[in-house]
């Protein structure tokens, strides 16, 4: 993963309160959506323990789109294609990498990734709220860099929980396609 993800276009970026709010907003659905994908891809895998971890981690994600749809109140989020979304590579910065998944990944593993992620999306926020001229932007960036501030100390308490693998972790006894 890049390790800039979590940057606004250089130069910085200012948003108003509605770009805010519509890159909040696909930040976590791509999140909720690619904890969905990689959960399914898990069970393909028969990795059942990373699957339920990577669907909690899509529940939760989908609550935060609830959340953010609450701040806009009545007034609808705006949609913008994705290509016009303002941060740097493909994927937003809370969702993780397809090519950082093997399918013998420990709960240790996925929760790394959780963290990596809600790191790029607290320092993304907060990049915003840095360069900000809008005093409600301002303050709503904060707030929102606030809320993955949380998620990267729940991600690390959950982390944790899961010693870290040892290094012979990928080693399959019974690689796929082979007989």
């Amino acid at each position: 993963m890049s390790a800039d993800r979590s940057k606004p276009p250089a130069g910085g970026a200012d948003y108003t309160v509605d770009e805010l709010l519509a890159h909040s907003l696909a930040i976590e659905a791509e999140a909720e959506e690619r904890y969905t994908m990689l959960a399914e891809q898990m069970e393909v895998h028969n990795n059942d323990e990373v699957a339920k971890l990577f669907r909690r981690l899509a529940e939760i994600e989908g609550k935060h789109v609830a959340k953010v749809q609450a701040l806009s109140g009545d007034t609808p989020i705006p949609h913008i294609a994705p290509w016009d979304l303002r941060w740097q590579g493909q994927s937003s910065p809370e969702a993780p990498e397809f090519d950082d998944l093997h399918y013998l990944m420990t709960p240790h593993h996925a929760l790394e990734l959780a963290l990596q992620g809600e790191c790029y999306a607290a320092e993304f926020f907060a990049d915003i709220a840095a360069s900000a001229s809008d005093a409600t932007v301002r303050q709503m960036a904060e707030e929102l860099a606030q809320e993955e501030r949380e998620h990267v100390a729940l991600v690390e308490k959950w982390l944790a929980r899961y010693p870290k693998p040892d290094r012979n972790w990928a080693d399959d006894q019974d690689p796929p396609g082979q007989e």
